[in-house]
């Protein structure tokens, strides 16, 4: 096919995509076969359209891709079709069918090599393992596996794909309304306007921007390719190392998906397992990515002051007011979406809402009015079908892992694995499935490698009387951790590569500036109090203990508090730390002790040059 026609072929696809799961917003969603399948269909045609012959861009749509694209629709549309058959038979008792067994083997083969094109290879060949598991390591029957797959919602069409279908793209095309009608630059703007000026400004506009446009993203590596070119260009120019300026940008733009009101797709999952809301979901989540970003403000902070560095000029800074003047309206879709959603409605009508209130917000004025048109609105809706893509293609194959698990019962086989090896000592299970979660986000999307952990690893923190919010909090943390975690790290590469500094180098920067990432987790599952969960005033008292925890971490680990720190104050400072991460008054006191014994010890040394 030329590739003009391709391209147009695409947008027609993309935009088809985009308004229907709109219309379904409004509508309800239909039943589950037809509304995932119809989710699926558009998702792999626009795979092959996009990525044909091996995920190489470059090259045309050609004969084979149409056969995959004929061939998706066919495999969905049987089901369609043959849809009282397949409600009313009896899953794993009845016979399948001839058709069955070849449009499913079909379907499902369609769905590895579509992920594998918009996600890697690391999906698909996970989904495999867990297959070729299911079919010569226990007694299940081949056929009784696909009828699992492709003719129930237990595998393909499982709860992951409803996800997907329901919240995700609505999501994603809030983002894509937002990022259209100008909204980035006033996260930037913003930014540089509130902190541009103070010392190692660029480094807190990375940090306060990129948690702005990482949270309508949610997106890591999106959120690098947005804001790094922008922040990590005057990062250098003010001083930073490269290596630092990058490891910045990619802890902060990997915050964007525990950042509430939107954060990254596997919140919605959760929100789906655990049953709740995802606003619920959201409440759990404000705390800990507070003191995300609390521990990287202060870690720039210190490392700006430990190296005598100095922020923007403000004559070449954006005013605040004038900031707010021209383009604060753009904020109004955002409020729209979290009040909506704090009414008490759904996730989806939030979404679809927000989206609504993007073009009048941006018609409030006549400098975003100008920039309108309804190619922008077709642009959005193009971007938002495009980014959903990889999405769609992950939770459709991890359905596929999900089905293995639930069939032949491996789920509770590791879970009692988990618990052999922890010995009921909590701290070793949660090591191990911290390990599991970066290893497995290395590899994976956050959501597939999340959800991969709640079959294998969650309901053993469970058992051993972690809550549930908890433990599925711990898993969703360090599924997207990874993105910082050396040797695999797609934020770190992304942003050591628009700051031109060595990879190991950057990622262990990471490690430090994002080293509350890997404490938090620990200490809501220790203190359900940093979720939001028991009474107003203890929850006070832990955000505070904590706060201090996470910002003597930073110090202890940059050598800086008040003035640059001694080896032994470093040594107390992260001592402190881990003191008041923990939930009793005992180690509340120590903290305290130690964090006052480093302040007046610097306080002395500020004042002893003043005095001479």
């Amino acid at each position: 096919m030329p590739e003009r026609l391709t391209r147009g072929a695409t947008v027609v696809v993309a935009l088809a995509f985009s308004l229907y799961h709109l219309w379904v917003a409004v509508s309800g969603p239909p039943e589950a076969f037809t509304f995932r399948g119809t989710h699926l269909i558009f998702a792999l045609t626009l795979c092959f359209l996009m990525l044909p012959s091996w995920g190489r861009k470059e090259r045309p749509f050609g004969a084979l891709d149409a056969v995959l694209v004929a061939a998706a629709v066919a495999g969905v549309a049987y089901l369609w079709i043959n849809l009282d058959y397949v409600l009313t038979r009896f899953a794993y008792v009845d016979d399948l069918k001839r058709n069955d067994i070849v449009f499913g083997l079909v379907t499902t083969l369609l769905v590895l090599e579509a992920s594998r094109r918009a996600v890697g290879a690391a999906l698909p060949i996970t989904a495999l393992v867990f297959v070729g598991y299911a079919v010569f390591l226990t007694p299940t029957d081949p056929l009784v596996l696909l009828d699992q797959l492709y003719m129930t919602t237990e595998g393909i069409f499982g709860i992951p794909l409803q996800v997907s279908a329901t919240y995700v793209i609505l999501f994603v095309l809030f983002g894509a309304f937002l990022e259209r009608t100008g909204a980035s630059q006033l996260f930037v703007d913003f930014a540089l306007a509130v902190a541009g000026h103070s010392a190692g400004g660029p480094g807190k506009v990375s940090v306060i921007s990129s948690s702005l446009f990482g949270t309508i993203s949610g997106s890591a590596v999106a959120n690098v390719m947005v804001d790094g070119p922008i922040t990590i260009p005057l990062m250098k120019k003010v001083g930073f190392r490269p290596s630092f300026a990058a490891a910045v940008e990619s802890v902060a733009s990997t915050g964007g998906q525990i950042m509430p009101p939107i954060m990254g797709a596997a919140a919605f999952v959760m929100a789906e397992y655990l049953g709740v809301a995802y606003a619920q979901v959201a409440l759990w989540a404000l705390i800990p990515s507070m003191l995300y970003y609390a521990a990287c403000f202060a870690a720039v902070h210190f490392e700006a002051k430990r190296q005598g560095l100095e922020g923007v000029p403000r004559d070449q800074l954006p005013r605040l007011a004038r900031v707010i003047g021209e383009r604060g309206h753009l904020f109004l879709p955002v409020v729209v979406l979290v009040a909506v959603l704090l009414s008490g409605f759904s996730a989806p009508l939030s979404a679809f809402c927000g989206i609504l209130a993007c073009f009048p917000a941006a018609m409030l004025r006549a400098n975003t009015r100008s920039e309108l048109s309804w190619r922008k609105v077709a642009e959005a809706l193009d971007d938002g079908a495009r980014n959903a893509v990889p999405v769609a293609l992950a939770c459709a194959c991890a359905g596929i892992v999900i089905g293995v698990i639930a069939l032949t019962g491996a789920g509770i086989k590791f879970t009692g694995l988990v618990l052999d090896l922890a010995k009921s000592q909590l701290l070793l299970a949660l090591l191990v499935t911290m390990a599991a979660g970066i290893v497995l986000g290395m590899g994976l999307p956050t959501t597939a490698a999340y959800i991969v952990m709640v079959a294998l690893l969650v309901p053993a923190l469970i058992k051993l009387g972690v809550v549930a919010p908890a433990a599925h909090m711990f898993a969703f943390y360090f599924a997207i951790i990874s993105a910082i975690t050396p040797p695999v790290a797609m934020a770190v590469y992304a942003a050591a590569g628009l700051a031109k500094s060595p990879l190991w180098e950057t990622g262990w920067a990471a490690v430090r500036v994002g080293a509350s990432g890997f404490i938090v987790p620990f200490m809501f599952v220790y203190e359900p109090a940093l979720l939001a969960i028991g009474e107003p005033w203890w929850i006070a008292v832990r955000c505070l203990a904590s706060t201090a925890g996470v910002i003597l971490l930073a110090g202890g680990l940059h050598g800086y508090l008040l003035t640059a720190a001694r080896p032994w104050e470093r040594a107390a400072m992260i001592a402190a730390a881990c003191a008041l991460v923990l939930p009793n008054w005992q180690s509340d006191l120590i903290g305290i002790g130690l964090g006052a014994l480093v302040i007046a010890a610097q306080t002395l040394r500020r004042r002893a040059p003043a005095a001479a």
